[in-house]
């Protein structure tokens, strides 16, 4: 970690500061170009000092939006490395995905569970199980087994919904997802390697810069000891790389400056695109849901559908008509026995 004092926060330019725009059309927030402060770089990025963040204010207040919160690195909770802002940023887009592919996972298993329950719902209806029943109750029992028939005819009917309304789209949303993600991975790490050997190249200007002045000082100190030509010669040799030590160094900065700026314009462009991918995500897997709770609901219309004529059967089975029904059909005769005469 370097710290340093005296230097306007680097990163964005005062201009760029001023005008860079937001996804929403707004810009970021004024920032006062001049103001001098204590800065600290990390992992070869500039940050003001803690007791200066007041003096930062968020791109997107009250939203808890990406673009504010990942600036700085971090270790990855899975192992000892140390992983950048963005790329915490990516790996919840590809947990997204993940999710969104075992959802789609769980909805095929619903509908296997459907399918063979339909299945099974006909193969029942068609078993022969008290099949000489008689009279209104035989006509109720009837109308119940083929209830089972359309049952299973609605079941077969949701599954095949599910598959096509809800299964299917949420397997081909973003299909070259991976691959998209790989583009932003790459770039911002481009990014993010020009800038760690941009300031590299500042460290190395610095201490270059450090060694001509303290070679410089020396020289001086000489010549205040003895007084010659050659001494004065060497002064002047050693003020000149002095000075372009420092031009270096301010080349050097510059330079560092400008793949800063860059790389933060990418970052809030870049997040705010993950941050819209996102709601994307999620508000359509929230519709597809919506889908499935509606077939749904629409299954338990059908079902309710395939049992009405049954209740209107069943409360129509009357015994004493069943039983005039079954005596006319197997009735043995009408006369009754009476005494014998002797």
């Amino acid at each position: 970690v370097t710290v340093m004092s005296s230097f306007r926060p680097k990163g964005i330019s005062s201009e760029s500061a001023s005008h860079f725009p937001l996804a929403d059309g707004s810009v970021t927030p004024q920032k006062r170009p001049h103001k001098s402060f204590c800065i600290y770089t990390i992992h070869s990025v500039t940050f003001p000092l803690p007791l200066h963040m007041s003096e930062q204010q968020l791109l997107k207040p009250d939203e808890w939006s990406y673009c504010d919160y990942f600036w700085a690195d971090r270790k990855d909770p899975q192992g000892s490395a140390i992983i950048s802002g963005f790329e915490v940023l990516l790996q919840k887009q590809l947990k997204g995905r993940q999710m969104q592919k075992e959802m789609a996972e769980f909805v095929r298993e619903r509908i296997r569970i459907e399918e063979e329950y339909a299945k099974n719902l006909s193969k029942l209806s068609q078993i022969p199980l008290a099949a000489q029943e008689e009279g209104t109750l035989g006509s109720a029992w009837a109308q119940l087994k083929k209830s089972l028939a359309d049952e299973a005819e609605v079941h077969l009917k949701f599954s095949s919904k599910l598959q096509s309304e809800v299964e299917k789209p949420l397997l081909i949303f973003r299909e070259n997802f991976k691959k998209d993600m790989k583009k932003f991975d790459h770039h911002m790490s481009d990014l993010r390697k020009q800038l760690a050997s941009r300031s590299a190249a500042v460290e190395k200007a610095r201490k270059a810069l450090a060694d001509r002045q303290k070679d410089l000082e020396l020289k001086t100190q000489h010549l205040e000891i003895k007084l010659n030509s050659k001494i004065e010669e060497d002064i002047k040799k050693a003020r000149r790389k002095s000075t372009q030590a420092g031009d270096d160094l301010m080349r050097c900065v510059d330079l560092y400056n400008q793949s800063q700026s860059k790389w933060f314009e990418e970052m809030v462009t870049s997040s705010l695109e993950l941050e819209h991918l996102e709601v994307e995500r999620v508000e359509m897997i929230r519709q597809h849901l919506c889908q499935y709770t509606t077939l749904r609901h629409e299954t338990d219309m059908f079902n309710q559908s395939t049992i009405e004529p049954v209740d209107k059967l069943l409360r129509s089975v009357d015994p004493a008509r069943d039983r005039e029904l079954w005596v006319r059909e197997h009735k043995t005769g009408e006369l009754r026995p009476v005494d014998m005469d002797i």
